[in-house]
């Protein structure tokens, strides 16, 4: 009995490795599954001016504000809070909050305080708008800090995954979670922000494109596209090694137009949208 359950045994074993060897080698094709959102629109800029920018200043946080550019930058010990003149790119006022275990994130100017995040540490700097020479006060902030934004009533944070963070100013309690969406599905690593009009803008962090995200459901409805954007209209200005992502968004209400630049970038880009 014991041989003929061998020999039956052999067959079957014989039997599944041609079955395996006779199977494709090709890889199946795994198309993206669609979320039923329109694919976002292609918005072009205009390009009206191009100023100096700090090529020291990592930038992680941007925003326009009583006519001076407000920056938070990261890198360690090189993280700070900047306040510069636009059309010379001047620092005027800069406070160092970086260590080598401190780094710098995204800020927000809001009802007269200045907000600013940090990356890893889970704690905001706040200052007094007038005063940047040391935090007013600190606040804790359980995820990791990338940029921020405001809608008039609450700060709008992320944290490099696909979620945008609706925060109360007063004690950084999240009042509500928005995940970003497009026509493929979740869209994560999404860093520098700017609230305009009921619509978010935000850089894609290690890409060249900025998506437009309906802040009252998280869908994404437009998207600039600006490849080369350094190599084309300031050649020779690129270091290669230190000149790094496209990330700082800044806009201007009075004169609805928008402020572009990059770490460590050599140039701002004043544009208008279409």
């Amino acid at each position: 009995m014991k041989k003929y359950l061998s020999i039956a045994f052999l067959v079957l074993i014989i039997s599944c490795n041609n079955s395996t060897n006779n199977q494709s080698t090709e890889q199946p094709v795994i198309n993206p599954i669609s979320s039923g959102i329109p694919a976002p629109k292609d918005i072009t800029v205009n390009i009206i001016g191009i100023y100096p920018h700090d090529t020291s200043a990592f930038t992680e946080g941007l925003q326009f504000y009583k006519n001076k550019l407000y920056e938070g930058t990261g890198d360690y010990e090189a993280s700070a809070l900047q306040i510069e003149d636009l059309k010379t790119g001047k620092v005027e006022k800069k406070h160092k909050m970086g260590t080598p275990d401190i780094f710098g994130e995204g800020i927000q100017v809001f009802k007269g305080k200045i907000y600013q995040l940090t990356w890893v540490n889970h704690f905001v700097n706040v200052y007094d708008e007038n005063n940047i020479d040391k935090p007013i006060k600190t606040l804790q902030w359980p995820n990791e800090g990338w940029g921020m934004t405001n809608n008039g009533t609450d700060l709008i944070i992320s944290d490099g995954s696909s979620n945008l963070y609706f925060v109360n100013p007063d004690d950084f309690k999240i009042k509500s979670t928005l995940q970003v969406v497009d026509n493929l599905g979740p869209v994560d690593q999404i860093n520098e922000l700017e609230y305009v009009d009921g619509f978010v803008y935000a850089n894609v962090w290690q890409t060249d494109y900025i998506i437009k995200i309906d802040a009252s459901n998280g869908h994404v409805v437009g998207k600039i596209s600006l490849p080369d954007l350094l190599h084309q209209y300031a050649p020779g200005q690129y270091v290669e090694g230190r000149t790094d992502v496209l990330n700082g968004i800044a806009w201007d209400s009075t004169n609805n137009k928008m402020y572009i630049t990059g770490k460590r970038w050599p140039k701002i880009f004043e544009v208008t949208l279409n």
